[in-house]
């Protein structure tokens, strides 16, 4: 269904139309800038290699984004595996850790960032299909339904992750930002 393969000028408005979207995604999931871009990049790469993946079934940027997901997913397990073995765990100082303490997105406002450094950290906590639900949700803007399709998931299914995802963060924010509720 994509015709790209042999059409370079098609492949660059492709990449064009979607890849900001894909980033924030990504950026939002793995919290890395680098990282972020090497994914993102892998994405497309994955799209160009094999256009025929797309079956039509669902929008494109919904089939773009369980790909974007899918590769966070894989290297957040390869982040948390490394380092795992008993030398690493012994001396290590505990500076390491992948949590960026200075983490900003590039749509953050200067006066927000300290509320947003808190966001993140709160999200970090929540289980994996909360964390993903609720950034396509409120980062994302996509409906239940389209997250539904991003996930695999039913539309009763991701409205439950939902309402999980802000009852854990109401609790987690509650203790980590004094004075809101």
């Amino acid at each position: 269904m994509l015709q790209f393969r042999d059409d370079p000028t098609a492949y660059r408005a492709f990449i064009l139309e979607h890849q900001d979207r894909v980033f924030n995604l990504v950026l939002n999931k793995v919290q890395q800038p680098e990282d972020a871009e090497e994914i993102t990049q892998d994405v497309f790469i994955d799209v160009f290699r094999k256009p025929e993946a797309f079956r039509g079934e669902a929008a494109v940027s919904t089939w773009l984004y369980r790909i974007a997901l899918n590769k966070c997913i894989d290297h957040l397990r390869k982040k948390n595996s490394r380092g795992k073995n008993l030398f690493t765990r012994l001396f290590s100082s505990g500076r390491e850790k992948e949590e960026p303490a200075d983490f900003i997105h590039p749509g953050v406002l200067s006066e927000n960032r300290e509320q947003t450094v808190f966001l993140f950290k709160a999200l970090k906590q929540l289980p994996g299909k909360q964390h993903t639900a609720w950034i396509l949700s409120e980062l994302d803007n996509r409906t239940n339904r389209e997250i539904s399709e991003i996930m695999a998931l039913t539309v009763p299914a991701v409205e439950s992750l939902l309402f999980r995802a802000r009852q854990n963060l109401r609790k987690i924010l509650s203790g980590m930002y004094p004075g809101e509720k």
